[in-house]
């Protein structure tokens, strides 16, 4: 088996030259961020690119830990070369920077920095990709949030912190937190200079009890402290609320004692049936009664605040989305007796299947979910490309319409104005 510098010697052909465009830093709190987020390209999701875990024809390759587990490491090596250089190339850059995006929010896996330490049985090899999209980044004018996205043992079980498993076991064993802080600093020493952010980690799961939460909070402090000392005061910190609600992080890494720090909210309506059964006007009500008073309210007194994750999917009907050979809510296909809500047909999939209705609920949801972001620090759209889940495509959306080329334009203006309590 190759070793990890193995992988990225063969690889550095791609690290980019020094831009010779200059960093210029973005003025948070006054400026919206307007972004999106590149997903499943440095990790792995099966409902974002489903040909890669069905051409391995192996159905108990389910993440990106399974990918490298039940494949020889070189099968699965070339693949993932290929993914890398093809999923997101500069011509996205130019597209996301001429949709009027000010962000790419970047996920990245542990095993994709070079630490050097074993990572088995992930593939490692990301990293100088990754160092080339930064290129990509600042020749297009577009400033970027570099987000660890799976960390050693997993911090939520979810398949997109690069394991699904019912039992994680990132805060439980502090050898696990250590080895994430020994990530962050690599992170900010080889890529402070070239970034506007540092996300220390992806939905830490603090509702998984006290040992998690206390753990999360111990973990962002240190990692805030390791960000300043590997690459000083410039990059913004970024922390999740560890699905806790933001309310619960009041007087949390507070100012002056730590500055340039943003809490990043993740806001989705659809991974439970009680979301799933709002109506289309209750969706818009929530976001409007609910999320942005508790944003606007939390952010001016605390931490920058963005939306990180949303999208304008008001189904789970995405195949896969719920882990690859897990079925949906909304239809009923992932068993256990839930309510059924109707068919996934022509709610997911291709655009061209999308009917006229569907499609102004699309941009409606679309807007009401932006001016959400905006009430705070702005927003970033998971996510930018899919294989065959166009609801949650940014770039789908820009073509069907239902999301506008000019982020400020609204077709449905005021949609908080009309709702009532």
């Amino acid at each position: 088996m190759q070793t990890s510098g193995t992988v990225f010697s063969e690889c550095t052909q791609l690290a980019p030259t020094p831009s010779s465009t200059p960093f210029v830093q973005f003025a948070y709190g006054s400026t919206p961020v307007r972004g999106v987020n590149l997903g499943g390209w440095f990790v792995l999701e099966p409902w974002i690119t489903p040909s890669i875990f069905e051409n391995t024809n192996n159905n108990a390759i389910v993440d990106e830990f399974t990918f490298g587990q039940m494949q020889d490491f070189q099968t699965a090596q070339g693949v993932l070369q290929q993914h890398w250089n093809t999923w997101i190339t500069e011509d996205d850059f130019i597209a996301i920077a001429a949709a009027g995006l000010t962000h790419v929010r970047i996920p990245v896996g542990y095993w994709s920095v070079p630490t050097n330490a074993s990572v088995t049985p992930y593939i490692p090899g990301a990293w100088p990709f990754m160092q080339r999209a930064l290129g990509w980044a600042r020749a297009h004018g577009i400033h970027v949030i570099v987000d660890l996205h799976g960390a050693q043992g997993s911090q939520n079980g979810y398949d997109n912190s690069g394991q699904r498993t019912s039992s994680p076991q990132w805060a439980l064993d502090q050898d696990n937190v250590d080895a994430t802080l020994n990530v962050i600093q690599v992170i900010a020493s080889e890529l402070g200079p070239q970034v506007d952010a540092i996300e220390l980690l992806n939905e830490a799961a603090g509702f998984l009890g006290s040992a998690w939460d206390s753990a999360v909070r111990s973990y962002w402090k240190n990692g805030y402290g390791v960000v300043r000392q590997a690459a000083g005061s410039n990059p913004v910190v970024v922390i999740g609320d560890a699905f806790e609600g933001v309310d619960n992080w009041e007087g949390f890494l507070p100012f002056p004692q730590n500055t340039r720090v943003m809490m990043d909210y993740h806001e989705y309506q659809i991974f439970s049936d009680p979301e799933l059964a709002r109506t289309e006007d209750e969706h818009i009500q929530f976001a409007c009664q609910n999320l942005l008073p508790t944003l606007a309210g939390f952010a001016p007194g605390n931490m920058w605040t963005i939306t990180g994750e949303w999208s304008t999917a008001t189904t789970d009907c995405a195949q896969w989305l719920n882990g690859r050979g897990v079925g949906a809510r909304w239809d009923g296909s992932i068993g256990g007796g839930g309510q059924v809500f109707g068919s996934c047909e022509g709610l997911t999939g291709n655009w061209s299947t999308f009917s006229d209705d569907y499609i102004a609920t699309l941009r409606k949801y679309w807007e009401v979910q932006v001016d959400v972001g905006e009430a705070a620090d702005g927003w970033i759209y998971w996510t930018w490309k899919t294989e065959s889940a166009d609801e949650w495509s940014y770039q789908k959306g820009l073509e069907g319409g239902w999301i506008p080329q000019d982020p400020t334009q609204r077709l449905y203006p005021g949609l908080c104005n009309n709702t009532s309590s």
